[in-house]
């Protein structure tokens, strides 16, 4: 997996049982991500961007800049980088506390 730095967890104030979770991913060629889901909403972006392929598929750029929106339960991810050179993601996940921020589908 990629190196991911949790940069910050936090409770959600004023709802409980939900926490704020923000991280910043870096993905070098040949990194895989495989295809998971949160048990919350993911809100993101691209902070460095570059090729990336879905088993099956053609290479497509994950642009820098663009934005990252995953809802609760929704399977995303399953790619692998191809580069040139690392993709660097920044999330805010607010999800369901006690429960995996990853939930990791085949």
């Amino acid at each position: 997996l990629p190196q991911r730095k949790e940069l910050r967890r936090v409770d959600l104030s004023g709802v409980q049982g939900m926490e704020v979770v923000s991280s910043l991913t870096e993905f070098k060629p040949g990194d895989e991500f495989p295809a998971h889901l949160h048990h919350g909403v993911e809100m993101g972006i691209v902070v460095q961007g570059t090729m990336v392929q879905v088993p099956g598929r053609e290479p497509a750029m994950m642009a820098t800049g663009a934005p990252i929106q995953n809802l609760r339960d929704v399977v995303h991810g399953g790619f692998k980088v191809v580069g040139p050179g690392n993709l660097i993601l920044f999330t805010v996940h607010t999800v369901d506390k006690g429960k995996p921020l990853y939930d990791w589908k085949k």
